[in-house]
């Protein structure tokens, strides 16, 4: 069985008898480890102390007055944030029911980098067997932002990170032949180079075709599908589409902010622009295994599932949206 996504540091982390992921002192120590939160030469005291004491021991209570005696400021600010991290892995039996806890709270005082990672390692336990490339690659929409790469007709999707430095449009594998050259050269996943993610699957450096009627549209339904059944126990089936056509929306869910926006035009009877529908990037529809875990009001229609890009060619999708925006009703957790 070939493993992945080896650095969001599931290793570190235990399984109860439902599947979900238990926070441990290992995981803790290897946040409390990261550069960010190291002291350097000139730290105060207090900040040396409070490092010291955490490696050995992650779960120890800090005061509110303890962050606040540390003299440097980012210091202080670094240290809030990661310790209330910890809170809230600690306050919750898993992993999943504290992201779920989060996400159902609104709250967003959680640096965008903790969710993030929150959400990558959650997945990892979701995909775990998965031996799809496709999927796995698909899954990194979750917690990646992307960038839209132009080339002809296709919709292929780079990692922002690998791909949106001093030159943002990247030469592709396939394109090579044209005889570009910029900083980045990225492969597009493909039957040929699938085999390659497994050593690169920490790297995020392999581009995604997301055209409609490809296996990208098809990949990325797979893993909300997981996502859903592994966080809200709901079974459900998801179908990409190639457009909207007499579709009734009596219910949707956009997978990215711009998406709700755009949604909420089309709910209101409101006919896109040609601007506005050429940032949607894919369309799918949801039913339900189970109709009765419906909300009433949808009366066993479909739901719907817009993903957009932002006016800059970016794609930040919000995987949480599936989790609070369904119409279902009775949530259970899986784990």
């Amino acid at each position: 069985m070939n493993d992945f996504w080896i650095a969001c540091g599931h290793h570190l982390l235990d399984r109860d008898e439902g599947g979900g992921l238990r926070v441990t002192d290992d995981f803790l120590k290897a946040y409390f480890a990261r550069p960010e939160l190291m002291p350097p030469e000139d730290a105060c005291p207090v900040e040396r102390r409070l490092h010291r004491e955490l490696l050995v021991d992650p779960r120890q209570a800090v005061g509110a007055d303890e962050i606040a005696s540390l003299a440097d400021p980012d210091a202080r600010e670094n240290w809030q944030f990661v310790l209330a991290f910890r809170d809230l892995l600690l306050r919750h039996p898993t992993l999943e029911a504290a992201y779920l806890a989060s996400v159902r709270s609104g709250a967003s005082d959680l640096p965008p980098l903790f969710v993030n990672q929150l959400v990558h390692v959650i997945l990892r336990n979701a995909l775990d067997g998965c031996d799809d490339p496709f999927v796995l690659r698909a899954a990194e929409l979750f917690f990646r932002i992307q960038r839209v790469l132009p080339h002809e007709q296709a919709v292929l999707l780079g990692d922002e990170e690998i791909v949106g430095g001093r030159t943002p449009t990247p030469v592709l594998s396939l394109m090579s032949m044209l005889g570009a050259t910029t900083d980045a050269v990225v492969d597009v996943l493909s039957e040929e180079t699938a085999a390659a993610y497994w050593q690169r699957s920490d790297q995020f450096d392999m581009a995604l075709d997301l055209t409609a009627g490809g296996r990208g549209p098809t990949a990325l339904a797979q893993v909300m599908t997981r996502w859903i059944s592994h966080l809200l126990a709901v079974d459900v089936m998801i179908e990409p589409l190639r457009a909207l056509q007499d579709e009734k929306l009596t219910w949707y869910v956009g997978l990215d902010a711009d998406s709700t926006r755009l949604g909420d035009r089309l709910w209101h009877g409101e006919e896109l622009d040609q601007r506005s529908a050429d940032r949607v990037l894919a369309l799918f529809r949801l039913t339900f295994a189970d109709a009765n875990r419906a909300l009433d009001d949808v009366s066993g229609e479909p739901v719907y599932l817009i993903l957009s890009m932002t006016a800059d060619q970016k794609l930040r999708m919000k995987p949480q949206n599936l989790l609070t925006g369904l119409p279902v009703k009775g949530l259970e957790m899986a784990t």
